[in-house]
């Protein structure tokens, strides 16, 4: 059976060569027809068989632009691609370290404003209870001398003390709960902007944190507002009470309760006013200052001017021998008067004609020439609180003097208000001296002048001046 098969398969294996080498032929020629797709800007070529588009080894410049116009839109593609993988890797990266930074850091800084607030809170605190110490002692000092309204303030006093102590303990106990509320996860203490956060990829989740640091730090804000407030109100009552006592530890004060031709006070001095050089020191509170009011006087009858110590309107003055040797100091006291304690000094000597003008233990003014070998004459009269421009002194042993020597003083001259730690020395006292009377927190008024010293000289108000503690 084999060998009637073979005679068939070589039939059939010869039939297929003849029809592959019949198909080549055919492909050979029809290859070698030519197609023209050729764009010219000018006449059409005669077609040659040598331009055919498989065997054109150069391309036009139409073909050059369609490839450099795929190649760049690629490129941009590609850029673009690229930019965004950028941005994404980039915003990534700035997120965590933003969160790195807040976990890193976030505790610190509100340790640092919680530690600052704790710390107000404790000054507050301190300077309330050293206050109330201050004005025991001081109501347990002045008990016996002083009268029931004057208890009564003090006891009112006391009280918003005491009211202004609770307040400061209680923000100081709502600074400790937001300590353990605000600051008890790492990175509370941090603000983050809530828009520029919910532009960052996954800061979805971040919301709420946001929120909770942020409704801690307006609680902050509220307590840091209630410590100022209560700081201010603490102000205003220790100013309160500075007014209702004396300074430098002075245990009374000269009152001039208004303008009058008399109303002063005579002051004797325990020797004699021959003198070639003098420091006289003194604290004023006055209410109402004209163009000149009167501090300190001394003349006799041949010069009623020997020594003044003036006020003007802002300024202070002092004058030795008379107006034409003046010194003078401005923006001393505020216009109309003050609500505050001042202290005032004039110092000259004759050797050098040096007068010099200290308030609040700094030299303001000084002027050399003034009255230069001029000597003081005994035998004056010296007063506080108005000039003596009549024609006699005031007798010591009898306290009175020639008619008409009261209706010498000018009301427009008057002091006004209250005088304490007047005291003045035969020499010139150094910077340093002047400063340590002029503190109003020391004991200036235990420092007392050799000519005349107050609560030890004889001092005799007249008119309706008076003593008051």
């Amino acid at each position: 059976m084999f060998r009637w098969r073979l005679p068939q398969a070589v039939c059939v294996l010869s039939a297929c060569v003849c029809l592959v080498l019949a198909y080549e032929d055919d492909f050979e020629v029809n290859y070698a027809d030519t197609y023209y797709n050729e764009i010219t800007d000018g006449d059409t070529p005669e077609p040659t068989a040598s331009s055919s588009p498989c065997n054109s080894p150069d391309l036009t410049k139409w073909d050059k632009m369609f490839s450099m116009l795929e190649n760049s839109q690629m490129r941009e593609n590609m850029l673009l691609q690229y930019a965004d993988d950028i941005i994404k890797v980039e915003m990534g990266s700035l997120r965590g370290e933003m969160l790195r930074f807040v976990a890193q850091y976030g505790g610190s800084c509100g340790v640092a404003v919680e530690t600052a607030g704790r710390r107000m809170a404790l000054q507050l605190e301190g300077r309330l209870r050293e206050t109330l110490e201050r004005l025991r002692s001081r109501d347990q000092t002045s008990a016996s001398a002083a009268a029931g309204n004057s208890v009564g303030n003090s006891n009112h006093l006391e009280t918003m003390l005491q009211q202004l102590l609770s307040a400061s303990r209680a923000q100081a106990s709502r600074l400790s709960k937001l300590e353990t509320n605000c600051f008890s996860s790492p990175g509370a203490g941090l603000r983050m902007n809530t828009k520029t956060a919910s532009q960052l990829p996954e800061a979805a989740g971040a919301g709420p944190r946001e929120q909770e640091v942020t409704s801690h730090e307006v609680a902050l804000e509220g307590v840091l507002a209630a410590l100022q407030q209560t700081r201010t109100e603490l102000g205003e009552v220790l100013r309160s009470s500075r007014q209702r006592y004396l300074p430098a530890g002075c245990e009374m004060a000269l009152l001039f309760p208004m303008r009058s031709r008399r109303i002063y006070t005579s002051v004797i001095p325990d020797v004699p006013l021959s003198i070639s050089s003098f420091t006289v020191c003194m604290w004023v509170k006055p209410t109402v200052v004209t163009n000149k009011t009167v501090l300190f006087s001394y003349g006799n009858r041949r010069n009623p001017y020997e020594i003044q110590l003036l006020l003007g309107q802002t300024s202070a003055l002092f004058t030795i021998g008379g107006e034409a040797h003046l010194v003078e100091a401005r923006g001393v006291v505020s216009p109309g008067g003050t609500s505050d304690w001042i202290h005032l000094c004039g110092t000259w000597s004759s050797e050098q004609g040096l007068a010099s003008l200290w308030a609040g233990g700094k030299k303001v003014a000084g002027t050399p020439g003034v009255a230069e070998g001029h000597v003081l004459p005994d035998g004056g009269s010296l007063q506080l609180g108005q000039e003596r421009n009549g024609c006699c002194p005031v007798s010591p042993s009898s306290g009175s003097g020639v008619a008409g020597f009261e209706g010498g003083f000018d009301p427009k001259m008057a002091f006004v208000g209250k005088m304490t730690g007047v005291n003045m020395w035969d020499r010139v006292l150094s910077g340093e001296e002047i400063s340590k009377l002029a503190l109003r927190e020391g004991q200036g008024c235990d420092q007392r002048g050799n000519i005349v010293a107050w609560g030890v000289t004889e001092m005799v108000p007249h008119g309706g001046a008076q003593f008051i503690n």
